[in-house]
């Protein structure tokens, strides 16, 4: 029988974190900013929220993240100019990122981890589920992954995380599940989860990517969560608080994505992804596959 939940209508989106991994393009410029071909990272994010119905955004900020609210701001000036030139479609274009959502922001004092930045969003979230988007993430447009999240969360209620398949070598990298199989081929039942696992004592090949619907409770379990791996707030620690106990914030399931992912948190798969999407796109596409394969041919 399906169960009735809350709508879940917030999005929260941690970008708080200095992007040192891409230093020292990121020293002044946050790297939630930096160009995936003609837009910034984090508004492939937030209109992944908003195709998900999810159109109330908090956005968890830090220091020198200023350029993220400017992004969704209006900029009358820019806008002007604009259209003074008669350039309807970069005029379009501007304004598109300041009408996408209902945007919020918080800052997260100081860098104490996931879970704290996540924590950061309750007097926001209040008591209704939530989702939350990780920045380095980005889910292709074509793969639904949140809203299936979302009516596997109105279906049984409780938190539910993504999760996907990777080579054992890898695991160590991710978040690991202990899963249990269930009725819906995409859908397993969490039991438990480590932090960053040995490949030799990972419980699964499944890893946690950046993509959560939470119960509200988890905010009860994280003021209690004590740092772990990193000296940090894991919000995977608090997650298997959940998955051990069903009765704090009812069950975790995971949805076992097997789409098309881009950690742009990554240098390599950075550039991967500005190359997949490129090919991909109608106005760019065809000339730049035709140079792509031509360098290849010449240069490798």
């Amino acid at each position: 029988m399906t169960l009735s939940h809350p709508r879940i209508s917030k999005a929260v989106i941690p970008a708080a974190g200095l992007g040192t991994r891409f230093l020292p393009a990121t020293k002044a410029t946050p790297k939630e900013m930096l160009p995936v071909v003609d837009k910034p990272a984090i508004q492939y994010v937030v209109e992944e929220a908003v195709s998900a119905g999810l159109d109330d955004v908090l956005m968890i900020t830090g220091r020198n993240k200023r350029p993220l609210e400017d992004h969704f701001d209006r900029n009358y000036e820019l806008e002007s100019a604009l259209q003074k030139k008669g350039d309807a479609g970069r005029l379009a274009k501007v304004q598109e990122s300041s009408d996408l959502a209902t945007m919020h922001y918080v800052r997260q004092g100081d860098p104490r981890g996931l879970g704290h930045a996540v924590l950061c969003a309750a007097p926001h979230v209040g008591h209704e589920p939530f989702a939350v988007l990780l920045g380095d993430d980005l889910i292709d447009a074509r793969d639904a992954l949140l809203q299936r999240m979302i009516e596997v969360q109105e279906q049984h209620g409780g938190s539910v995380i993504a999760l996907m398949e990777v080579a054992p070598e890898q695991i160590h990298l991710y978040g690991c599940a202990v899963v249990a199989e269930t009725e819906d081929s995409d859908v397993v039942k969490v039991g438990g989860l480590v932090e960053k696992p040995d490949a030799a004592d990972a419980p699964s090949n499944y890893a946690v990517i950046g993509r959560y619907v939470l119960d509200p409770h988890i905010f009860e379990i994280l003021r209690k969560t004590e740092p772990g791996r990193g000296g940090e707030i894991q919000l995977t620690d608090a997650l298997q608080q959940l998955a051990q106990d069903e009765t704090v914030g009812g069950p975790v399931h995971g949805v076992v994505f097997k789409g098309r992912r881009y950690d742009t948190g990554d240098r390599g798969d950075y550039l991967r992804a500005i190359v997949r999407l490129a090919c991909e796109r109608e106005d760019l596409g065809p000339e730049f596959r035709t140079w792509l394969r031509s360098f290849v041919a010449e240069e490798m």
